[in-house]
């Protein structure tokens, strides 16, 4: 298989007639999947979404897609088009527009009503141009065909993509469950027809591509979900993603077949169901969904809760009950059901909030005890099926960690892509078209940009580097007074220190070498601040990682008097 190598450089001009693919994310990761494609002097875009913190970015909100490789070009964009509304699809889409609010967006029904509700929470009026299964729009030089994708949102859509110098199929977030839901089926003859025709280069979801099999159809978690609530003794709390109509569908279907009515809690889910009820892809049953304050005052084997927070995020409803800072206290008796799975990164913070819950005296049931949640991504059988009817020359894997795009390339092999059409690529890696031989042809700057507080851009490894340190080590700060006039220490030096567990007096043992180090730094006539903040620094760290075999941040403080 080609793939990138370290020593790869930037890439030379693009080839009269060929075609340039660049992923500014999902590739090596879960998440922030957007894709540039370049024909003609023009660009389209696909996808354009978040990947979410985790413990290692303290501080953090959100993940950027890196938006320089094509910031000086956004005059060549000729729109973006949103295969379906998931944040880690739609969720940096804000953030580009920003940059120039008129480039267009194009997507199905739903997927726009998703993005335009947050693009309004920004004060962005966009741009959109709506689409569905079957249409073919022209956008510059670029054909598009717009085919049915089933995914555990509805609404979905893969994208065929005909230009002068190729084909390509990006099938966006897809499985191929035979009876969805929505009863909306991914159209496979319509990939029997692009592979007919001819795709060059074939973009597929890669994240259960190491899951033998097929995934599990949708219909057939509604049993668990219904013996949960038949078994529920108190209240029933389930978390899931905003955007899963589906799950929140056989919700609500439940609880009507049991009696119980429904409150959704948290505002991205309540505008996500508002909007999926009106355009009519959530059908709420007749008197289930009520408020919050009306339900409080039902009983409590008659409520049902609808929240976010399935992934263990700290500021959703789920953990904040679970911390005991939330309104709602969850109790001996209430069950709390967990519909979704792990998003690889997040089993530590799921797990807290799963002890959290059951120490509380409530019943968790999630997918590693009841069968409660399926995937929304195609296994490994699924993508075998497509590889063999699409036939494609060139193969690109896209969405998932490593592991995934390794092994949806190897599926590939095993369908007859020859080995050197294979192309395992990262963030930022160029991928050229040339004559229907698609090549790696170099790599581009492209890393994470991040969103923290009303800071976009602004936090660097760096940062997050002394946040980790103040977070896991405390600090040590050392207060010196020099007197201006000779030269001599005056006061000090005075060691405070915070989040550092020691024996009182313990750094007593440093003084007398720190003290020694700033005479000596006096005698050889050193009297720039910064250069005794160093010295300060080196003498403090060395006995601190020596003796206490520690790492703290060390703030050396020198005043004039």
């Amino acid at each position: 298989m080609s793939h990138p190598h370290p020593e790869l450089t930037e890439p030379a001009a693009l080839a009269d007639g060929a075609v340039r693919v660049v992923a500014l994310g999902g590739l090596g990761e879960i998440g922030r999947n957007m894709t540039v494609i370049e024909h003609q002097g023009k660009l389209l875009v696909v996808d354009c979404g978040v990947l979410f913190p985790e413990e290692h970015h303290p501080g953090v909100d959100l993940i950027l897609p890196d938006f320089s490789y094509i910031e000086d070009r956004l005059d060549d964009v000729v729109a973006i088009v949103l295969t379906h509304g998931h944040e880690d699809h739609i969720g940096a889409v804000p953030y580009l527009l920003r940059l120039k609010p008129d480039i267009e967006l194009v997507g199905s029904e739903l997927t726009l009503a998703l993005i335009e509700a947050k693009l309004k929470e920004h004060r962005i009026s966009p741009y959109t141009f709506g689409v569905a299964e079957g249409d073919r729009e022209t956008l510059g030089p670029f054909e598009c065909e717009f085919i049915a994708v089933n995914h555990s949102i509805p609404d979905a859509l893969a994208v065929l993509i005909r230009t002068s110098g190729g084909t390509l199929l990006h099938t966006g977030d897809f499985k191929m469950d035979q009876v969805p839901l929505d009863r909306r089926i991914t159209d496979l003859r319509a990939f029997a027809r692009a592979g007919e025709e001819g795709v060059d280069l074939f973009l597929v979801d890669s994240t259960n591509a190491d899951v033998p099999g097929f995934t599990t159809p949708e219909r057939n978690i509604a049993p668990a979900i219904e013996r949960v609530f038949h078994q529920a003794e108190r209240r029933i709390i389930v978390a899931c993603f905003s955007s899963h109509i589906h799950r929140v569908q056989q919700v609500l279907d439940a609880a009507q077949e049991s009696g119980r009515k429904v409150a959704m809690v948290g505002r991205s889910m309540l505008r996500n169901m508002g909007i999926a009820a009106e355009l009519g892809y959530l059908k709420v049953p007749d008197k289930v969904l009520v408020d919050l304050g009306k339900l409080a005052k039902m009983p409590e084997d008659e409520q049902v809760l609808i929240c976010t927070g399935s992934q263990g995020e700290p500021m959703a409803a789920l953990s904040r009950m679970a911390n005991r800072d939330h309104k709602i206290e969850v109790g001996t008796g209430d069950t709390v059901l967990l519909a979704s799975s792990l998003i690889p990164g997040n089993e530590n913070a799921v797990y807290r909030v799963i002890n959290g819950l059951t120490r509380l005296g409530a019943n968790v049931v999630h997918k590693g005890n009841a069968m409660v949640h399926v995937s929304g991504h195609a296994s490994a059988g699924e993508l075998l099926y497509c590889y063999n009817i699409v036939r494609p020359r060139n193969v690109l894997p896209v969405h998932g960690e490593w592991r995934h795009l390794v092994a949806n390339g190897d599926l590939a092999v095993q369908t007859g892509v020859p080995r050197d059409r294979v192309m395992l690529a990262e963030d930022g890696v160029v991928v050229d078209l040339v004559d229907g031989v698609a090549r790696i042809a170099g790599t581009i700057d492209c890393g994470y940009v991040y969103v923290d507080g009303s800071s976009v851009g602004g936090t660097t490894e760096g940062l997050l580097k002394d946040r980790r340190i103040l977070r896991d080590e405390g600090f040590v700060t050392v207060i010196v007074v020099r007197d201006t006039a000779t030269g001599k220490i005056a006061a000090g030096p005075e060691i405070q220190t915070r989040g550092f567990v020691e024996e009182e007096g313990v750094f007593d043992k440093v003084l007398p070498q720190l003290e020694r180090a700033l005479e000596e730094a006096r005698n050889n006539g050193v009297t720039d601040a910064q250069q005794l903040q160093q010295i300060i620094r080196r003498s403090v760290g060395s006995f601190v990682g020596g003796k206490l075999r520690r790492r703290p941040m060390i703030i050396p403080i020198v005043v004039d008097a």
